[in-house]
């Protein structure tokens, strides 16, 4: 009996109400390192490129396969919206997804360790973070006043303490910096080895760089908002799916009075992407961006936009009007922003009166 017992394994947090998305273009044996903190949750993968391609999936994982043949047979037109030969892909995932949480990961990120040498269960951070609340009406200048050792300092409204609804769980990453191309080309060596043992939340009205790397959120809170937009294959611009997403998700936040967290949790980034490939897919939105940012810091939703979906189609439409005149890409990426509303809505729909079911390519049971 006591054997049997230290072979059960205990049950992870949030296990049957968390979907972990992982897009790829190859074979995912970077689960094996994973698979301490993975094992027991399901798994959406999106194979991106190729679909006529097989992916090896280590054996014991519990997953659904999409490829690009899936995805236009599930969203038939409206799959216009989801990008090809992109990591952007991964936001079919959220989609298809029926649950409360996502936690989402690219495949050359690797378990970490803290200074202590422990690896790092970047997974139940990310919970921890999502499960407190946030601070984003008042700075706390000792970081996450929920987090364990820490409180509101002295000075901190009492009425304000409750804090908000965390939307986002932002994590980063050691080794490979998340760097632009003009940036890996002037600091090619540069490597992150600091450790900060600290998660904050983004004030509002603050924008940030959102990386889609090491990413969980709360899916049924801020789950249509989360599109990455229109990149890679017949788009004039690559590698701010995740931006464009975040600025998009943090004003939404904003206006619904909901909080985004930064910090903790790390994982290893493992492998530096070519920065002149980099530079040709960022090239277009380094100048965009300039007008984009000044866009998001101004924009003002109508208080009748009480949804998530009523704000991001007011969004698109500010999209149009305002950045469709710097370049007709936000013209069609503003038309796609509906589009993916429209399909989140049709494959989201209450219970019992949905019209088009997803089904996956390839599901596996944990065995």
């Amino acid at each position: 009996m006591s054997q049997l017992y230290s072979s059960m394994k205990p049950t992870p947090m949030l296990k049957d109400e968390l979907d972990i998305v992982i897009p790829t273009i190859r074979n995912l044996d970077f689960l094996e390192m994973w698979r301490p903190f993975f094992e027991q949750y399901h798994l959406i993968i999106v194979q991106d490129g190729d679909p006529s391609r097989t992916i090896n999936i280590p054996k014991g994982f519990d997953y659904e396969l999409y490829n690009r043949n899936d995805i236009n047979r599930i969203l038939g037109p409206k799959s216009s919206c989801i990008s090809f030969k992109d990591s952007a892909c991964r936001c079919f995932g959220y989609m298809v997804s029926k649950k409360k949480y996502i936690y989402t990961i690219d495949d050359d990120c690797f378990v970490a360790k803290d200074p202590s040498g422990k690896d790092i269960n970047a997974l139940e951070q990310h919970i921890k973070n999502l499960l407190s609340p946030s601070t984003p009406h008042f700075f706390n200048t000792l970081y996450d006043p929920y987090g364990d050792g820490a409180d509101f300092v002295r000075g901190y409204p009492f009425s304000m303490r409750e804090g908000a609804i965390t939307a986002v769980s932002h994590g980063l990453w050691l080794n490979i910096p998340d760097y632009d191309a003009p940036t890996q080309l002037v600091k090619p060596l540069e490597r992150n080895f600091r450790y900060v043992d600290a998660v904050m939340t983004i004030p509002k009205g603050t924008l940030f760089p959102m990386c889609g790397m090491n990413l969980a959120f709360d899916r049924e809170l801020i789950g249509p908002a989360m599109y990455f937009g229109l990149m890679g294959d017949g788009q004039p611009i690559g590698r701010y799916d995740d931006m464009w997403a975040g600025w998009c998700v943090k004003v939404i936040c904003d206006h619904m009075g909901w909080g985004v967290k930064t910090g903790l949790p790390y994982i290893w980034h493992s492998k530096a992407s070519n920065p002149f490939v980099n530079l040709r897919k960022e090239y277009n939105g380094i100048f965009w961006q300039e007008e984009a940012i000044p866009f998001f810091q101004s924009v003002t939703l109508p208080k009748e936009c009480d949804s998530v979906q009523q704000c991001y189609i007011e969004l698109a439409k500010l999209v149009k009007e305002k950045l469709g005149k710097v370049d007709p890409y936000f013209i069609k990426l503003a038309d796609r922003m509906v589009t993916w509303i429209e399909a989140w809505e049709e494959l989201n729909a209450p219970k019992g009166t949905e019209t088009n079911a997803p089904k996956g390519k390839d599901e596996k049971v944990t065995e």
